[in-house]
Parts: C-alpha cells; sequence; structure tokens
C-alpha cells in the first residue's frame, strides 16, 4: 500500500495560504472506482462545505492540502442545496430555528431543508457510513486510499474501534460490491478478520 494517497474522513484540510475546514465525505464514481470530489466543511459550521475536485487535493501525513488559495476555496460549488420551504402549520414563538414568527396555529413559516450536492451517477461516503461484509457489519468507514496516478480507490480503511478491538484493516477495493447506504463487500466477517492490519 505504498505510494497510496490516504483520504481520512475528518482530516484538517488546508490552503496553500491557510486553514479551510475539514474533511467531511468523499464522492466516488463508482463505475471508475474513483474518488471525484472532497467534502470540505469550513471552520464555521455555518459557511457552506464545499465540493473540492480531488485533482486540487493532496493527503500528506496528517492532513489534506489543496491546491488552491482560500479565496479560491470560497468560489468553489457548494456541497449542498438549500431550499426554503414555507407552509402553514402550528408555530411557537422562536421555533427550533428562530425562522417562524407569532404564536398563533396556523400561521406562515418557513423551514430551511437542505441536500447534499452529489454530481450525477456519483455516490457519497460520509463519516461513520456502515462497512457490510456477507454476514453482517464490520464497522464504519474512516476513508480510503488511493492511487495518486488515477485517483482510483484501491482500499477501503475501516474506523478504528470495529470487531478486532483497536486493529485498522484495509480491504481491497475489488471487495466492494456496490455503496448503497453503507458499503457493501462479498467477505465474510472471517475473511475480513484475516486481512493484515494497515501499516
Amino acid at each position: 500500500m505504498a505510494g497510496e494517497s490516504q483520504f481520512t474522513i475528518g482530516a484538517r484540510a488546508t490552503c496553500t495560504d491557510g486553514h479551510c475546514g475539514e474533511v467531511r465525505r468523499l464522492i466516488i464514481d463508482p463505475a471508475t472506482d474513483t474518488v471525484t470530489h472532497l467534502v470540505v466543511q469550513p471552520g464555521h459550521r455555518q459557511e457552506a462545505a464545499r465540493l473540492v475536485p480531488v485533482d486540487l487535493a493532496e493527503a500528506t501525513d496528517d492532513a489534506i492540502r489543496l491546491r488552491c488559495t482560500l479565496a479560491e476555496f470560497d468560489r468553489l460549488d457548494h456541497a449542498a442545496e438549500r431550499d426554503l420551504v414555507t407552509g402553514a402549520g402550528p408555530v411557537r414563538p422562536g421555533g427550533r430555528f428562530g425562522l417562524t414568527e407569532g404564536p398563533s396555529a396556523g400561521a406562515w413559516r418557513q423551514t430551511a431543508t437542505f441536500e447534499d450536492v452529489i454530481p450525477g451517477g456519483e455516490d457519497e461516503v460520509g463519516p461513520g457510513d456502515p462497512v457490510l461484509a456477507v454476514d453482517g457489519e464490520i464497522g464504519r468507514v474512516q476513508g480510503f486510499l488511493v492511487n495518486p496516478d488515477d485517483d482510483r480507490v484501491t482500499h477501503v480503511l475501516l474506523q478504528e474501534g470495529h470487531l478486532w478491538g483497536r486493529k485498522e484493516v484495509a480491504i481491497p477495493i475489488s471487495a466492494v460490491i456496490r455503496i448503497d447506504e453503507g458499503i457493501r463487500l462479498n467477505l465474510t466477517t472471517e475473511q475480513v478478520a484475516d486481512l493484515p492490519p494497515v501499516a
């Protein structure tokens, strides 16, 4: 696994001129098993997360370095779309999001909804998504090992603290049969337990 880039969910991301946030999700093209984008959430949660093309990202030992400035990062596409839904219904003063007005039932209110932006034909993998063996769940996604030459995923990394204690396991991408509400494998729990630990 030497020479591969490790894209870890939760890794710190920096631009050429400063810290820009944290990797929250990865966008993968299942047809080619390639990482196409990283979703980076700025340090201030009120700011929209950005879709960062993988060709702007370089994995270092403990972080992700982006080949763009903070100003260029701010101009990248948002990773979620916001919709305001207006409707009638019972409201309380100072509602949960502070978006409602007045104490009367049937008053008009607005609610913000957010939907992740995923490029067509691609899937997202987020923090803690389950990894499922043929015979059950074996852990949660920690990240991926990626070939820096072609951005192809080579291994799925399991989060620490799964069935085998603190051992970290890298599962070959050839064992992944699909990404669908988690990562589904063609291996049994025992076969995954027999894989060597990540160096």
